[in-house]
């Protein structure tokens, strides 16, 4: 397997940042938690098949790939564009193993592998229950998690109608590894308490009318109260 996608990548994120800079305003928070080598899964959430793109351009990263739902092959133009940008096709019917060897690979090599945890949009824009694959693929391979938000991305139509430039907000959240606790041996227990602990990371970033179901998890509320307390004591 190579590792290197090639030069038409290179060109399709030019032309990505030349959209995206004549089109958006892109704001990028916390790019300082994105570490300029190392292998990470980059998790965040998803309200939009923009997300993808906009996740890509918001970090100076070229070994940056992300896992995608197959049903965006199909999609005009996107399904193009995002082949042509070099993305790990992936099936949301079960485990689709050969994904997550590809995805393994990429992150034994030093790669960020981005995927949304939800596995698919949110309609509403909170935050939906997360699926195990993100948790199974960083237990797996080892390596720490990068929680990210997604804001204003599903609002093209509302900006464009104004003849304005769309505004969206990256948030990179700080990276965090996934610990194996004793008191859950089991694997579905392990992937139950991860998966948690990695959404309400996400939900960490996110302001509070889009939290979704995690906005009253008793882990999110630790989580919460702990960022307060390092703020204040900053301040």
């Amino acid at each position: 397997m190579s590792f290197n996608l090639g030069v038409s990548r290179e060109r399709v994120m030019k032309i990505l940042l030349r959209i995206i800079h004549a089109l958006v305003d892109l704001e990028v928070v916390g790019s300082e938690n994105v570490p300029d080598t190392g292998g990470f899964v980059l998790a965040t959430s998803h309200i939009s098949r923009l997300d993808t793109p906009f996740l890509m351009a918001a970090t100076s990263r070229k070994d940056v790939i992300a896992m995608v739902a197959r049903d965006y092959q199909k999609a005009p133009f996107l399904g193009w564009f995002l082949s042509k940008l070099g993305v790990i096709w992936i099936s949301r019917e079960g485990y689709d193993f050969h994904a997550f060897r590809e995805a393994a690979n990429f992150l034994k090599n030093g790669w960020i592998v981005g995927l949304a945890p939800e596995g698919t949009r949110s309609k509403n824009g909170e935050l939906m229950e997360g699926k195990p694959g993100a948790a199974l693929l960083a237990l797996k391979t080892k390596v720490p998690v990068i929680p990210a938000a997604v804001i204003g991305s599903a609002d093209m139509l509302k900006w464009f109608s104004k003849f304005k430039k769309m505004r969206v907000k990256i948030i990179f959240g700080e990276s965090f590894n996934l610990a194996q606790p004793e008191e859950a041996p089991k694997e579905k227990d392990r992937l139950e308490m991860a998966t948690t602990e990695i959404m309400c990371h996400i939900a960490l970033l996110l302001p509070e009318e889009r939290r979704g179901f995690y906005a009253n998890h008793p882990r999110f509320k630790v989580l919460l109260d702990a960022k307060n307390n390092s703020e204040r004591s900053k301040s």
